[in-house]
């Protein structure tokens, strides 16, 4: 009888929302190089999902985070979400391969909105080759100009809409990681695009309640509708599910990109139970890093504590 009623709830939500457009995942990702200056990259890598739906990926030879990048494109206008962690045109061609990308509209290109899962330098470094085309608009990365631009009024409740013709981008608030933080769920192919918010890899926690409250959050906002993949800013992940070094500008073996609905219905209980410092689950790791720099201080402090009292005893034996 479960078994039946979780079948007609898939088949309900189905109906309701109807089938995403369909895409692909088939793609290697550039996972750098072990000696990048020996090994020239291609800094930048873009793969069709479908048609109106790209993911660039920048590699990891030209940026150690290895930034994943979204554009999405309607009938009206498009929709990049994130620029990366380069700012420079000639060594990341962030917007020139984007405006290649976008359609024409009579002489010139449809209208852009360049928005950002969040305001850390790595997702917006390459806002400045955006800043001076016709027809985009950047969305501020401060707190402010953000809620400004999409009409949040007390944040982070609400969710805003984006109409890019023919295809409704939801924009929801996600603080926790970074307190502008947002995640976008787009109805054409029913991708969730979280940034740092989940990923396979390190999701660095800044406000552990905030955190909970939001993915509370997006589980109720999801929770009829369909979910294709989530798709995070980063992998940080090898297949094993062991982190790579901070810093690392290869990554052997990586993890795929896609996460699953499963994992997103994981991250409440996993937040609920964290224990402040570290904790590793099946697809993600929580970690707050100001919490582990201060037990790291705390212990170094003790060390030395202990080391100067034997040393104090030590040479009180020897008087």
């Amino acid at each position: 009888m479960k078994k039946l009623l979780i079948h007609m709830l898939v088949g309900f939500a189905s109906q309701a929302w109807g089938q995403p457009v369909p895409g692909s995942m088939d793609v290697h990702w550039n996972d750098g190089a072990p000696d990048c200056a020996a090994t020239p990259q291609n800094p930048l890598q873009v793969h069709a999902y479908e048609p109106q739906t790209f993911i660039l990926r920048q590699s990891p030879c030209a940026h150690f985070e290895g930034n994943f990048i979204y554009l999405l494109v309607g009938t009206d206008k498009a929709l990049l979400i994130d620029t990366g962690a380069v700012p420079d045109l000639e060594q990341m061609p962030l917007a020139t391969r984007v405006l290649e990308l976008l359609p024409d509209q009579g002489a010139s290109k449809i209208p852009l909105i360049v928005a950002h899962s969040h305001g850390h330098l790595d997702h917006c470094a390459g806002d400045p080759q955006f800043a001076s085309l016709s027809s985009v608009r950047v969305v501020p990365t401060e707190l402010e100009g953000m809620q400004s631009f999409f009409g949040f009024g007390e944040w982070p409740n609400g969710i805003a809409r984006l109409d890019l013709g023919g295809r409704t981008v939801h924009v929801i608030p996600a603080p926790g990681h970074h307190p502008g933080h947002l995640v976008f769920y787009d109805d054409r192919t029913q991708l969730l695009f979280s940034g740092d918010f989940l990923l396979p890899g390190r999701l660095l926690i800044d406000d552990a309640a905030g955190y909970y409250e939001s993915a509370i959050r997006i589980v109720d906002f999801l929770r009829n509708r369909p979910v294709t993949y989530v798709l995070g800013g980063h992998i940080e992940l090898d297949a094993d599910g062991q982190p790579y070094p901070h810093g690392s500008q290869h990554h052997p073996n990586e993890r795929r990109l896609e996460l699953a609905r499963d994992d997103l219905s994981a991250l409440p209980a996993a937040l609920e139970d964290f224990n402040g410092f570290y904790a590793r689950h099946a697809n993600f790791i929580l970690s707050n890093p100001i919490h582990n720099l201060l037990a790291l201080a705390v212990s170094a402090v003790a060390t030395v504590a202990l080391i100067a009292w034997g040393l104090t005893r030590l040479l009180r034996r020897r008087r």
